[in-house]
Formats: structure tokens, C-alpha cells, sequence
């Protein structure tokens, strides 16, 4: 009877992961086919600014490129990294940025 109380408790605490928008994983579908690099590139999801952003990161074959951010409209709100190093999205810092989860990665 224990455990099925336990179990029962468990169940409630699994957090769910929001739904992608459909808008996002068109981008994804996209970004599979047009990425140059063949190692490293991913899709993540976080939580910046009081909204969830999407980091489009191509991968690890070249120094200058950058990984474009998206707000949860599939609105570009700018670029990390890059041949200027940028860290910056709407004037802040994007390490204050949580990670929430990976969307897809090659």
C-alpha cells in the first residue's frame, strides 16, 4: 500500500517539458539541412528575459560562426559568440540566460 503511495507522489513531481512551437521545429527541420558543420551543432531551449528562447548553435568547425537566438514567435532577437565574441541579446548578458533543455543535436 506504501509504495503505491510513493508512486503516486512521483508522479507528481515530473516536471513537463512546454511544448515546442510549431514555428520552432520548422526551424529546426531547416536547421538540419543547411548547418555546415557535421559535429557539435544543437538546439536549445532556455528561459532569458521572462521567455523561452531557442539557441541555434551550428557546431564546432569554425571559429567565426554564430549561433542565432529565437523567441518563442520564431522572432530573430540576435546573435552569441562569433568573430566579435558577442555574449549580448537586448543588452544583456546571455549567461544570466537558464537552460531548460535540448531540442535537437547532430
Amino acid at each position: 500500500m506504501h509504495s503505491f503511495y510513493l508512486y503516486s507522489y512521483s508522479l507528481h513531481l515530473v516536471k513537463k517539458e512546454p511544448k515546442t512551437p510549431t514555428c520552432i521545429n520548422s526551424k529546426v527541420n531547416e536547421f538540419k539541412f543547411t548547418i555546415s558543420c557535421n559535429m557539435g551543432a544543437n538546439v536549445k531551449r532556455y528561459e532569458f528575459q521572462a521567455k523561452r528562447v531557442y539557441v541555434f548553435d551550428p557546431g564546432t568547425c569554425g571559429a567565426d560562426m554564430t549561433s542565432e537566438v529565437f523567441d518563442e514567435n520564431c522572432n530573430s532577437i540576435g546573435f552569441l559568440v562569433g568573430i566579435t565574441g558577442n555574449t549580448k541579446i537586448n543588452g544583456e548578458d546571455f549567461n544570466s540566460a537558464k537552460y531548460t533543455s535540448t531540442i535537437w543535436q547532430l
